[in-house]
């Protein structure tokens, strides 16, 4: 059994606008599932739908089995949800509006976990401020905070880290972690490449409401990733235009570029060889590997 299962899933606007068509997806159990795309993908109309927030035209989604309009209850109790706005009673304290969201899906109170949750996110020491009063990183923190108060299988995060300085993220990717290896199944949406780069066991790209891909994020960046080789030549010969015909290196201030595809596992190999047989030699040489950034732009340019 799958934690979220979406299959045909369709909404369109009264004005004829089209957000999602045919979407079909499954994300694991216990797996962090990031998924990408430009503003107006349709990235928060689906989190909005599967949640129960916003309704589809058509389509089925199952959340642990259960279906997300007809076991409605069932469903969205193993649902956490963090929106992209920041909604709450600013006047609230912290640990009350915890104990309220703990107390809306009727679990039993108790002050060991609410507290372990805000030692988590560094906000215990504020539990009884008034929300107002704390930063907007804070209040993202707290939205979280209460995301989890009632321990959900399932957690949405929409732009989790929007706003949020780098220090702090980086605290809510390990808090993200933690929570993976607790059981915890996490689909997030994220502008942030480097955020999905690092968290996420698997990617999808949405581009205008249709999903174009879905793979592991090892497996994207190997089969539609690039490296390139920046090489600096000591002296140039007469052979070096051949090597640079041969390999289409391209020139770059006082460097040459050998651009490839990750899978190319000999061009290399072959290219220093060609270098030795030809008695070029190089002074200085660096390899970059392509980013999920430069992947997700070439996917949704095709």
């Amino acid at each position: 059994m799958h934690a979220i299962e979406i299959s045909k899933l369709d909404k369109r606007y009264d004005n004829g606008l089209k957000a999602l068509t045919n979407i079909n997806l499954k994300v694991k159990k216990g797996e962090i599932f990031a998924l990408l795309g430009p503003n107006g993908a349709g990235k928060s109309s689906l989190i909005n739908i599967i949640c129960g927030i916003a309704k589809k035209n058509n389509g089925k989604i199952s959340i642990l089995g259960f279906d997300n309009i007809s076991q409605y209850k069932q469903a969205r109790s193993l649902i956490g949800l963090v929106p992209q706005e920041i909604a709450t009673d600013s006047f609230e304290k912290v640990i009350d509006t915890l104990k309220f969201s703990r107390g809306l899906f009727n679990k039993k109170k108790s002050s060991t976990y609410l507290d372990k949750i805000l030692r988590d996110l560094s906000l215990f020491e504020k539990k009884n401020q008034q929300i107002r009063t704390l930063s907007g990183g804070m209040k993202r923190r707290v939205m979280i905070a209460k995301a989890l108060s009632h321990e959900p299988k399932i957690l949405f995060l929409d732009e989790p880290t929007a706003g949020v300085d780098v220090e702090l993220r980086k605290n809510l990717w390990k808090n993200l972690n933690d929570l993976k290896k607790n059981g915890v199944t996490i689909f997030l949406t994220t502008h942030y490449i480097e955020e999905a780069e690092q968290l996420a066991d698997r990617v999808g790209v949405i581009h205008e409401g249709k999903i174009i891909v879905v793979e592991k994020t090892s497996k994207l960046l190997e089969k539609l990733g690039k490296k390139t080789l920046k090489i600096s030549i000591k002296k140039k010969t007469e052979s070096l235009k051949l090597i640079i015909k041969k390999y289409s290196l391209k020139k770059s201030v006082s460097h040459y570029l050998l651009n490839y595809d990750l899978n190319d596992k000999n061009i290399v190999s072959n290219f220093f060889k060609d270098l030795n047989k030809n008695q070029i030699e190089f002074e200085d040489l660096e390899i970059k590997k392509s980013s999920l950034e430069e992947v997700f732009l070439n996917l949704i340019d095709k």
